[in-house]
C-alpha cells in the first residue's frame, strides 16, 4: 500500500479522488501524475486478530468457539446480489464452490474476466479442491442440521452502468452483518428466491446513508436471466473436477437451473 502524509495508508481505488502527495510501495514520492500506481498490486493490510476489540474471548479455547455464521463473497460488478442465505449447508456449500471475482491485477488472469476461486481457497489448498468441497459436505453431515452455521454469499462491489459502486463498503457492511445476526436470532425477515433467501429493501437498516431506493433494490434483484447466461461457465469450472466432484453438488447446480427456468 501507499503511505499518505497523514500517517493513513491509500491504494487505487480506495476514493475518488487520489491524494496529491503519497510515499509508494517502493518509498519513493508519489503525484497523481506520476505514471504508475502508487499501490503494489497485490496489497493486503493485515492485523493480529488478538487486536480485534470484537473477538471472542475463548477464542483460542482448544474446545472451539461456537460458530452462528459464515460468509463467503467475491468480487463482482454485476449480477451478484448484496447478500443471500444459503437454503441449507448443502447449498452453502455450493455457493462457496462456485464462488467467482471479476479478476484485478492482483490476481492471475484478464482484468475484468470472471475467475473462478472456490472458498477463496484457491491458491492456498494444496491437494484437489473436490477433496476439499468433501470435506466442507462431510462437516455437515456429522451433526444436526440445526447446529451448523447459517452460510451467506456476500458482495461489496456491485456497479452501475457508469462505474458507479451501488454499496458504500468499508464499515458500512456492518449494516449487513446486522441483518445475519438478527436472521440468526430470528427476528429478521428474507424472502426465498431462485439462488437463496435475500432481504427485502425495508430488512436492511440504511438510515444516515444518502443511497437511492432504485440503488438498494438494483442491489438484491435477482437477474434470473444473467445467471441462466452463466451457468455454462459452472458447468466448464465443474468439470476440471471430474469424477471427484461431490455428486450433491453437481445436484445443487441441475436444482438451480430448474429454479431459474421455472
Amino acid at each position: 500500500m501507499a503511505l499518505t502524509d497523514d500517517g493513513d495508508v491509500w491504494w487505487e481505488g480506495l476514493t475518488e479522488t487520489p491524494p496529491a502527495h503519497l510515499i509508494d510501495w517502493t518509498g519513493h514520492d508519489w503525484t497523481p501524475d506520476a505514471g504508475r500506481v502508487a499501490a503494489h498490486a497485490n496489497s493486503r493490510f493485515t492485523a493480529p486478530a488478538s487486536q480485534d476489540p470484537a473477538i471472542a474471548p475463548e477464542w483460542q479455547d482448544p474446545a472451539g468457539v461456537p460458530i452462528d455464521a459464515i460468509m463467503f463473497g467475491g468480487r463482482r460488478a454485476t449480477v451478484v446480489p448484496l447478500v443471500r442465505e444459503a437454503f441449507d449447508w448443502t447449498h452453502g456449500v455450493f455457493m462457496g464452490s462456485i464462488m467467482s471475482s471479476e479478476t484485478t491485477a492482483a490476481a492471475f488472469g484478464e482484468v475484468g474476466k470472471l475467475r473462478f476461486d472456490p472458498f477463496a481457497m484457491l491458491p492456498f489448498c494444496g491437494y484437489n479442491m473436490a477433496d476439499y468441497f468433501n470435506h466442507w459436505l462431510n462437516v455437515g453431515a456429522a451433526t444436526r442440521p440445526e447446529l451448523l452455521p447459517r452460510i451467506y454469499y456476500v458482495n461489496w462491489f456491485r456497479r452501475d452502468a457508469d462505474g458507479r459502486f451501488l454499496w458504500p463498503g468499508f464499515g458500512e457492511n456492518s449494516r449487513i452483518l446486522e441483518w445475519i445476526f438478527r436472521r440468526g436470532d430470528g427476528e429478521a425477515r428474507a424472502t426465498e428466491t431462485p439462488i437463496g433467501f435475500l432481504p427485502e429493501p425495508d430488512d436492511l437498516d440504511t438510515a444516515g446513508l444518502e443511497m437511492a431506493p432504485e440503488d438498494l433494490a438494483e442491489l438484491l434483484r435477482v437477474d434470473g436471466p444473467t445467471i441462466v447466461a452463466e451457468l455454462p461457465q459452472f458447468e466448464q469450472h465443474y468439470a476440471r473436477f471430474g469424477d471427484r466432484l461431490p455428486a450433491s453438488l453437481r445436484t445443487e447446480l441441475d436444482r438451480l437451473r430448474e429454479r431459474l427456468l421455472a
